[in-house]
This record gives structure tokens, C-alpha cells and sequence, in this order.
């Protein structure tokens, strides 16, 4: 007996609709300005440098399967002094933090 094939989960709509305004139906990304507005900003910076180094404080290396779980990591601000463990890609990007209103 065949199995029956797995249907693709498609995007979903508010988040294919928050893409289609940010980058705009049919015009292309512009990673430029991406990098200008956001990841290059001081703070991004800083906070890139230091899940780095928590990266490399663990030991993992580029196409490990597993990443740094900062746990009770702050939604912004500094990652200095947050505990940080080893865990699989799964389990560490379901868990979602806590939003504050």
C-alpha cells in the first residue's frame, strides 16, 4: 500500500501578507538597506558579537544541528550573563518568550 502524500503547510496569511508589504509584490529585497536600518545598528552589533561568542563558548561549529539556548534571555538588551546551553534546533526555536504589552 502507498502512503498518501504529505501536504505542504502553506504560509500563513498574515505573515505572507506582513512580507508582501515589507518587501512590496514582485519588487526584490533590499538587503542594503536591511543591514543599514537594522543589523547594523550599535546594539545589533553588540548582540551579534555576543551570540557569538556564546556560539563558540559551547563549541559549536558551523553546521553543528544544535544552537545556544540563552535561557531567561531578555527580549532586548544585553546577553551578558544569561545562561546558555546546548540544544537541538526544534525544541529551542518553539519555546517562545514571554511578550510583555
Amino acid at each position: 500500500m502507498k502512503k498518501p502524500a504529505k501536504k505542504k503547510r502553506p504560509l500563513l496569511k498574515s505573515a505572507q501578507r506582513k512580507a508582501d508589504e515589507k518587501v512590496g509584490k514582485g519588487s526584490k529585497r533590499n538587503y542594503r538597506q536591511e543591514y543599514d536600518d537594522y543589523h547594523g545598528t550599535p546594539e545589533q552589533k553588540k548582540r551579534r558579537a555576543q551570540r557569538n561568542a556564546a556560539r563558540k563558548k559551547l563549541g559549536l561549529k558551523k553546521g553543528d544541528p544544535r544552537e545556544a539556548s540563552h535561557v531567561g534571555a531578555p527580549r532586548k538588551g544585553s546577553l551578558k550573563g544569561v545562561p546558555v546551553k546546548k540544544e537541538a534546533k526544534g525544541p529551542n526555536r518553539r519555546r517562545q518568550p514571554k511578550r510583555t504589552k
